[in-house]
């Protein structure tokens, strides 16, 4: 792994505070299995919006689109 400084002059002690964050992360990159992904956001779900009934035609119809409920 090579690391360059673009900018600045960053003392010893910040260039090994920096290098440890990258270390750091790139292990716990490589720890963590490719297929895996976090906990799914209640947002995001789309069982969320496929358990309610689908709006019916009607001049609401396009209020009830994004907030089912």
């Amino acid at each position: 792994m090579t690391i360059r400084v673009v900018r600045g002059n960053p003392t010893p002690e910040e260039l090994a505070a920096a290098l440890a964050v990258v270390r750091a992360r790139a292990a716990a990159a490589a720890d963590t299995p490719s297929g895996a992904e976090g906990p799914r956001d209640s947002w995001a779900d789309p069982a969320r919006i496929a358990a309610h009934r689908l709006p019916q035609p009607g001049p609401a119809a396009w209020s009830r689109t994004y907030w089912p409920g």
